[in-house]
């Protein structure tokens, strides 16, 4: 990877594949990402309301079917000693029966984050956020960061509202919603505040939001106060993140891997070549105009529309795919 500074990685072909029903195999897929303190990889499905877990070599170990549309948002959390999941369901989903576009009516569709157990069982929900932009509009929330006890957070619990109002909300551990952020006091009001993340790097935690129709990253103090904003030279569709050592690694959906440094400064692509904005065709085909369908050909080492991704305690990355029956592809970390 030639004038990077960053990690570098090996693409691993055909991970995590499955025999994919008719349902998955024509859905689109919008999935998060998550890893567990066991190196376990979840996920969700591209068209069934189904959560997997796979091992870090692709086997799937476990799997349930839950209550939500799609599991756009997921990170994983330790409570009292014991692992769960919260997932953020944006509440609608694209579908083939209706041409990919949005079934009638789910537009006002509000979603829900909700916290669950691995064996499936839903333990808690999070209230509606008392906003009063949503008494005109819907709550879709898109992603998840909590601070957790035992990194000695608070236990405050952050959601981003990426396809809703464009706003940035926390809960305390309670659940009681009790703070909204909109970014007009930072940089500019968010436009899809599409991920959301605590970077740990530093003494002292702080939020980063992707506000991707900015193509900008905020970033906070765990208070909401702006501290400053980064990435409007570099970056075209930041939607995602995931720490990686000193290194933090962006999910752009418009095609690549981003990451920066430290001290925010760009580090670099994933890839050599990574430095367009989004592949032909993106980020599915379409026949004659009208009918979409799965892109045709899909190169290694080469992202179609980066959504979701996590890394493991090796440093290995795994991204999921926005785009007709999914991708799942797992980055080696090299040397």
């Amino acid at each position: 990877m030639p004038d990077i500074k960053g990690p570098q990685f090996q693409w691993i072909e055909n991970w995590g594949k499955l025999n994919q029903s008719e349902k998955s195999l024509h859905g689109w897929a919008h999935p998060g990402m998550a890893t567990t303190s066991d190196n376990h990889i979840v996920t969700c499905d591209s068209g069934e309301s189904t959560i997997m877990v796979f091992s870090s070599d692709g086997v799937l170990v476990n799997s349930w079917d839950g209550n939500f549309v799609d599991a756009h948002g997921i990170t994983v959390a330790k409570e009292s000693g014991e692992e769960v999941l919260w997932i953020a369901d944006n509440g609608s989903k694209r579908l083939q029966d209706y041409d990919y576009e949005y079934p009638p009516g789910t537009d006002n569709v509000s979603g829900r984050v909700f916290k669950v157990q691995f064996d499936g069982t839903e333990v808690a929900e999070l209230p509606f956020p008392s906003s009063v932009e949503y008494k005109k509009g819907r709550y879709s929330p898109t992603s998840i960061a909590i601070d957790e006890h035992r990194f000695g957070g608070q236990g405050n619990i952050w959601v981003s509202d990426g396809y809703g109002a464009s706003l940035v909300h926390r809960f305390d551990a309670s659940g009681k919603h009790n703070l909204s952020i909109d970014g007009t006091k930072g940089a500019g009001r968010f436009d899809c505040p599409h991920g959301i993340i605590i970077d740990r790097r530093h003494d002292t935690p702080e939020l980063y939001v992707a506000d991707r129709g900015n193509a900008r990253i905020q970033v906070f103090d765990l208070e909401g106060h702006y501290l400053r904003s980064f990435g409007k030279d570099f970056l075209s569709s930041p939607s995602g993140f995931v720490q990686l050592g000193e290194y933090m690694v962006i999910s752009e959906l418009k095609s690549r891997l981003t990451i920066v440094d430290t001290n925010n400064g760009f580090a670099g692509y994933v890839f050599p070549g990574d430095s367009h904005i989004q592949t032909a065709g993106w980020p599915n085909e379409s026949i004659d105009g009208q009918e979409v369908i799965r892109p045709s050909k899909l190169n290694k080492e080469e992202f179609n529309s980066p959504h979701g991704l996590t890394a493991d305690k090796d440093g290995n990355l795994y991204i999921a795919e926005w785009l007709i029956g999914g991708r799942i592809t797992k980055l080696k970390l090299m040397g």
